[in-house]
């Protein structure tokens, strides 16, 4: 695994020269978390997209050569003003010396005139050249393209996400160290501080503790920083209070009155905590008890919990944990030669088809898609990619979602003959119908792109979820693994415990709705935070209408 985050911040320092002062504006903050060159910011999440983060990558190449050419001409400029100075100097050396001689000779008061009319004019046009004027076209060019503020607080969050679902510490993440690899991209004292800083903006006082806390670290290591310590004590004193760990809330405070008396805040929020401590222990009856010496580190506050009742196990099943694989169950799964029940497109090439999970069924198609259709369809989707949106269960309209985070593009048989033999070659396995199917959905998932547990079919509670489409509900999916991916990724099924990693090439299906009609609710599942790389994949939503002689009706509800 790889955690290639390299986090780039470039600053143009004011300078000031002889005769001239060039203030150079510095460049906003760029702070592009590029693992394997693949992350795009977007909303209050990340997104990700391989071709327009590689541009970015270009570009700030780009600007780095334009900059060159400009401390480039800046020196040159300078150069020529300190020969001008040098000459001048040893010339009113040898003027000042005897005024009245030196100009009694002809030639000098000649030369004099002429400097002061005509040589310190040009010296003057020199001083008043802007060599900066290309590169700052050159930045508002492409200034059109860099992320923005919201962007980088995506790019935060995407961060903390991992950390969560992989259960990193902050200090792997600022070392640039994930297990098994060795990178030096790494976050300053400044860089964790803004992380921190992203949280706490948030009302994210869990992860903010955790951010200002390695920012602290560092900084009492002796690494420096424009960032002050008076600063980090004052938002992580805060943060820790509200964390409810008021004895470590006090003490941090301390050390803040300690370094800065004169704070605004300290004084106050120190004899706030105190009092606001007493009162607790005395209404429990129970003694002061010094704060931890143990460093606030991951497990020292428990997560808060959130809108997600199946957080944990969704989250372990990502790691690796919690599968509920035994081995009478691996006993029933088989892999097998599939022919579509002699369909003529499989019968002189049939696919191989792998078991993942028994019940529900879950199978895995192995080389159904070649790299050429891979690189076909990814070119096709990557103009349209977008953010991607789920549908609206009450109105069922699309819309973004924070728990979808992801680019996605829509593709019709149409367009291309590399899309319709895909959604040919659906059918013909599948045995159903792809005439009503929706369109071959693509989707790019970048470092932190994810899609939290959902139903890929609409519930009793959401009638109108594919009312527009007429087509009746999602009967079943068809996935296809269009990258591999160095680390997460996975495609989780927290109800039974399934986790099905991606290959590239290959396909997973699975029916959502048994033969009645009536929703599947064990195939509730998630796509995993993306660690390393990119997670590209397309899929086919087969609908119910046109199926009603290719998969009739059982006896049974759950038939």
């Amino acid at each position: 695994m790889s955690l290639l985050c390299a986090i780039t911040e470039t600053l143009l320092a004011n300078r000031k020269c002889f005769l001239y002062t060039i203030c150079v504006t510095s460049l906003n903050r760029l702070v592009l978390i590029a693992w394997k060159g693949i992350l795009l910011c977007c909303s209050d999440d990340i997104l990700h997209l391989d071709g327009q983060m590689t541009d970015l990558i270009y570009t700030e190449k780009e600007l780095v050569q334009s900059l060159r050419e400009y401390i480039k001409a800046e020196e040159s400029k300078l150069a020529a003003v300190k020969s001008w100075a040098n000459k001048l100097d040893a010339l009113t050396r040898v003027s000042t010396a005897d005024p009245e001689g030196y100009l009694a000779h002809p030639v000098n008061a000649y030369k004099l005139m002429k400097r002061l009319n005509t040589e310190w004019s040009e010296l003057e046009s020199l001083v008043l050249q802007n060599p900066a004027d290309g590169f700052v076209s050159n930045m508002s060019v492409h200034r059109q393209y860099f992320p923005d503020e919201e962007d980088e607080t995506g790019a935060a969050k995407a961060l903390m996400r991992l950390q969560d679902t992989y259960q990193l510490d902050s200090e792997a993440f600022s070392k640039g160290k994930l297990p098994g690899v060795h990178s030096s991209a790494v976050l300053t004292v400044d860089d964790c501080f803004d992380m921190g800083k992203t949280a706490y903006n948030d009302a994210d006082y869990y992860h903010a503790v955790l951010w200002l806390q390695q920012a602290l670290k560092q900084l009492d290591d002796g690494e420096e920083a424009v960032v002050s310590k008076a600063d980090i004590l004052d938002y992580l004193s805060y943060s820790v209070y509200q964390m409810g760990d008021l004895p470590r809330a006090i003490e941090l405070t301390r050390r803040l009155v300690a370094i800065d008396p004169s704070h605004q805040r300290a004084g106050g929020n120190l004899r706030y905590f105190e009092q606001l401590l007493m009162k607790q222990l005395r209404e429990m009856n129970q003694d002061y008890q010094p704060p931890s010496e143990e460093p606030i580190q991951l497990g020292t506050y428990s997560r808060p919990k959130d809108h997600l009742p199946e957080r944990e196990s969704y989250e372990a099943l990502c790691r690796g944990e919690g599968i509920q694989m035994t081995e009478a169950r691996r006993s029933r799964l088989f892999c097998r030669y599939h022919d579509g029940k002699r369909n003529p497109h499989l019968l002189l090439k049939p696919v191989k088809e792998e078991d993942e999970w028994d019940s529900p069924h879950i199978v895995r198609y192995l080389d159904l898609l070649s790299d050429e259709e891979i690189e076909k369809i990814k070119e096709l989707a990557k103009p349209r990619l977008a953010r991607a949106t789920v549908r609206d269960p009450k109105t069922g309209v699309l819309t973004t979602a924070n728990y979808r985070v992801s680019k996605s593009a829509w593709l019709e048989g149409e367009e291309d003959p590399v899309i319709d033999r895909v959604n040919q070659r659906i059918e013909a396995i599948t045995g159903l119908t792809v005439e009503t199917a929706e369109l071959l959905q693509v989707a790019n998932y970048g470092v932190g792109g994810q899609y939290e547990p959902h139903f890929d079919f609409s519930r009793k509670d959401e009638p109108d979820a594919f009312k527009r489409l007429g087509t009746g509900n999602r009967v079943a999916t068809f996935l296809n693994y269009m990258s591999d991916v160095e680390a997460g990724g996975a495609t989780v099924f927290p109800d039974f415990g399934a986790a099905i990693w991606p290959r590239k090439g290959t396909s997973v299906f699975w029916y959502n709705l048994f033969r009645s009609g009536e929703g599947d609710y064990r195939t509730r599942h998630a796509a995993c935070p993306v660690l390393v790389g990119s997670k590209w994949v397309s899929n086919k939503w087969i609908h119910e209408r046109g199926q009603e002689f290719r998969r009739p009706c059982g006896l049974t509800e759950v038939d």
